[in-house]
């Protein structure tokens, strides 16, 4: 089927629904409008149609009116409180600079549907600074009737983050499909989490679609998603569910996160504790301000549960040498490192006024070690006022006791 036959047949062409549902509430707040055919060999996706860069931008735009049109009138007819979600390119947007949606919407707003019931979700935004400031426009426009504007990052890549931040969505859309059979590699991780600091800092909430098992559930649960869309929550329709469709599932699956959320909680806390005991005892058999024999002894005799040590001042500067494991397993001292100063990491002061303040030590969240590359933690202990041991645990001993 190619772009005329479509065109031709848009009496056969209507709209499909995908649910999305929220953790909140646990039930249906909106649903994805999806183009659907019928043709001799079934219902087909119009996919392939919008994604076609070579079919020309009016057609695009007559089916897309169409398609919206038959979604908001079954909306209407369902007396829904919820929200449609509707597809848009930006070079469709930025073509007839976001009119034909604008008449759109100004139709359906006269007729007393309330704006906010619109969801604007924008892809391929990855244009010039140009174009993506007349972008911007349009969308500034829509949100000031009281649209809801998204925005679609899809992959592993950083490029567009600093995109979706000028473009300010309401909703920042984040794909799980490519990773149904993978782990979760440590660039992901790091999109990830720049995706929610920039969601927390502009006020934007996380959307997760291709959500196919409990597994991704999980992921988007522990990582901030307020929204999740995908498989799991049933495939698209052309009909609107009960909004309590899920609320079950979820209650049941979300008691399980927290359950298992709480008990990883607890043995990282415990774990602290432990460390924090210990070091007591070993620091103790030192030599005081022998920071290079207080790293080593420290370091080695916590076994696999590190794998590098050094201690830093109140201001940051590295007064010990690196103790560090290599990989044949041999300790060595690694002068190189001494006089270095870390103040510039995330956190690293904050940490020190706690622990000047709680004379306790504190175990970091999860990152990946500038040098190694490798998901690690780091447990910073107070050695007394002004001087502090920092060790890195590594992955493996994390994964061992599932503190990772």
């Amino acid at each position: 089927m190619d772009a005329l036959d479509v065109m031709g047949k848009k009496e056969d062409i209507f709209p499909y629904f995908q649910p999305i549902v929220s953790a909140d509430k646990q039930e249906i707040i909106g649903y994805e409008v999806l183009g659907r055919i019928h043709t001799d060999e079934g219902i087909k996706s119009l996919g392939f149609f919008f994604q076609d860069h070579s079919i020309p931008e009016e057609y695009v735009m007559e089916i897309d009116t169409h398609l919206r049109k038959l979604a908001i009138l079954y909306f209407q007819k369902q007396e829904s409180d919820q929200c449609l979600f509707f597809n848009c390119s930006a070079r469709h947007l930025l073509f007839d600079h976001g009119e034909t949606i604008t008449n759109s919407l100004e139709e359906y707003g006269a007729n007393g549907i309330s704006y906010d019931k619109f969801v604007i979700e924008v892809s391929d935004y990855d244009i010039d600074d140009d174009q993506l400031q007349k972008l911007q426009h349009i969308l500034t426009y829509y949100k000031s009737l009281g649209v809801q504007i998204a925005i679609s990052h899809a992959g592993n890549r950083m490029s567009n983050i600093e995109k979706i931040a000028i473009l300010n969505p309401n909703i920042i859309k984040v794909g799980l499909t490519n990773l149904k059979d993978k782990g979760m590699p440590p660039e992901y991780r790091e999109v990830l989490y720049a995706l929610s600091m920039l969601g927390r800092k502009i006020g934007a909430t996380l959307l997760f679609e291709g959500i196919e098992g409990v597994g991704q559930l999980k992921y988007a649960w522990e990582n901030g998603g307020r929204y999740y869309q995908g498989y799991y929550f049933g495939k698209p329709g052309p009909e609107f569910l009960s909004k309590n469709e899920f609320k079950l599932l979820l209650t049941k699956e979300f008691h399980h996160f927290i359950v298992h959320e709480r008990e990883r909680l607890l043995s990282l806390y415990e774990l602290s504790q432990d460390f924090n005991s210990h070091l007591q005892q070993q620091i103790k058999r030192t030599r005081q301000n022998n920071w290079n024999e207080i790293v080593s002894v420290a370091t080695r005799s916590l076994g696999d549960a590190c794998f590098r040590g050094y201690i830093c001042d109140e201001d940051g500067n590295q007064v010990s040498s690196n103790y560090y494991r290599n990989g044949e397993g041999v300790w060595e001292f690694q002068p190189e490192y001494e006089g270095d100063n870390w103040s510039w990491r995330p956190y690293f002061l904050e940490n020190i006024v706690r622990m000047r303040h709680e004379q306790v030590g504190i175990l970091s969240d999860l990152y990946s070690d500038i040098e190694t590359n490798e998901l690690i933690r780091t447990y910073s202990y107070p050695i007394n006022d002004s001087h502090y041991l920092f060790l890195d645990i590594p992955y493996l001993y994390l994964y061992e006791r599932d503190d990772y």
